[in-house]
């Protein structure tokens, strides 16, 4: 398999950056990706929580639900075809432009459902509108988490990328601590009724005020010296530059190890954040204000171990850390549902906490991995191809195959779900076995050189 090239010697290159500017970048791209991802989880916890009665009200509870996480599933579809046309023009006119562009539509779209009116209101338009509106975001996070990846990974120095890369990572579980922040305080201080009825509106008319401060913050950015570099190449080649047709030909194998190293990482996270809130309120009847609680906890551990994960990525490798975090996953789905049943707290708690630690081991690395993999006049159409095409049959499908694996409620099985994640598991450790370590190698080509570190 074609690898990366090994790190440019100390004085061969051009710095890439000075601290005070690295620092600007990452904390423009932790402010951007939390509040793009606030806005796709905020989704997916209302999904659980309230969708199904509002969008879905002629069914019963189970199969509401199941259809408010069909309309979710759905956000992931249209994730790969926002990777392509965003990294298409992305590794054309720059990763900033594309940034805005995709925070701004994920901001519209989701202050728009909170005006949506509900079936009541207008039938079967409304949930209609809810899935336009569903596949809106989800064009826009597809063309985010590679922007927003690339223009840390490429500000960044060689030998320090997994650390500064992994703090727009930290953004995804911001994002889902500042959702689930809102929803619990509105569960604490508002009746079901009131909440169902207006409350959960709330939360997704917030969002316009953090998608302005986001804005704000990234079109004070400039793109990187090595996209700079590779531009400038591009524009000098005779033949048309076409990213994905390129990425295709070129990088293939990379696509695939990238998507396979997803499965786990991916599926685990859904089961553990969003498929767990079903499970508490419909298949244990207990208020949603408990494992919100853990959820709260889980996502604030995870923003501040992901960066000290990436940093341990640039010592150890990336390898070594995704292969822990999916042999921990895989074995911890099995735990997981049984805690959960105690219906003790710090059991639920425990829970959601140790899966979100080994989840962080997979993802504190993967941004600076996949960087690593591709050239950078096709990088942010190769990472993000890569790393959307997976959604699709990990994330996108989670929530609606874990349901199904539990069954009815009064004979549910957990079980099913535990090999589930433990398939996912296998098929990321294989990938990952696969791929070659990346760790310190050089950002400044345009093709994948032989060389990096078995």
């Amino acid at each position: 398999m074609s690898t990366v090239s090994q790190a440019t010697p100390a004085g061969a290159a051009p710095e890439q950056g000075d601290r005070t500017n690295i620092v600007k970048v990452v904390f423009a791209s932790v402010v951007g990706t939390a509040v793009e991802w606030y806005d796709f989880f905020l989704y997916g916890s209302a999904a659980a929580l309230v969708f199904g009665v509002l969008f879905f009200p002629d069914s019963d509870p189970l199969t509401a639900t199941l259809l408010a996480f069909g309309t979710y599933a759905l956000g992931f579809v249209a994730r790969p075809l926002g990777g392509v046309v965003f990294g298409h023009y992305g590794d054309k006119v720059g990763r900033k432009k594309m940034l805005v562009v995709s925070l701004f539509m994920m901001g519209a779209a989701t202050v728009a459902i909170g005006l949506l009116p509900t079936y009541a209101t207008i039938g079967v338009a409304a949930p209609i509108l809810l899935l336009v509106c569903r596949l809106v975001q989800g064009f826009a996070v597809g063309g985010e988490w590679g922007g927003a990846v690339l223009m840390v990974a490429e500000h960044g120095k060689d030998e320090h990328r997994g650390f500064w890369s992994s703090w727009p990572q930290a953004g995804v579980p911001l994002g889902n601590l500042l959702a689930t922040a809102v929803l619990w305080v509105l569960s604490v201080f508002q009746s079901e009724a009131a909440f169902n009825s207006w409350g959960w509106r709330i939360p997704f008319l917030l969002s316009a005020v953090m998608v302005l401060i986001g804005l704000w913050v990234r079109l004070s950015l400039e793109d990187s010296p090595v996209f700079a570099e590779a531009k400038a190449e591009i524009e000098n080649r005779s033949e048309k530059h076409v990213p994905i047709l390129e990425v295709i030909k070129k990088y293939p194998k990379e696509v695939f190890l990238a998507m396979g190293m997803r499965m786990a990482e991916n599926i685990s996270y859904y089961i553990f954040t969003i498929v767990v809130i079903t499970y508490v309120t419909t298949y244990l009847k207990q208020p949603k204000g408990v494992v919100l609680g853990a959820l709260l906890l889980g996502a604030a551990v995870q923003v501040v171990l992901i960066p000290a994960i990436g940093a341990l990525s640039d010592r150890v490798g990336r390898r070594p850390l995704y292969l822990v975090g999916a042999v921990g996953v895989g074995v911890w789905g099995f735990v997981f549902f049984s805690l959960i049943d105690s219906l003790s707290g710090p059991s639920i708690l425990l829970a959601v906490v140790v899966g979100l630690v080994f989840h962080a081991l997979m993802y504190a690395p993967q941004a600076a991995f996949f960087s690593e993999l591709f050239g950078t006049s096709v990088r942010y159409t190769g990472a993000s191809v890569g790393y959307q095409l997976a959604s699709i049959f990990a994330g996108a499908l989670a929530p609606i195959i874990a349901l199904k694996l539990l069954g009815d409620v009064e004979t549910k099985n957990t079980t099913a779900v535990g090999i589930y994640l433990a398939v996912a598991a296998a098929i990321t450790v294989v990938s990952v076995l696969l791929a070659k370590e990346t760790r310190a190698s050089s950002l400044r080509h345009d093709r994948v050189l032989p060389g990096a570190h078995d």
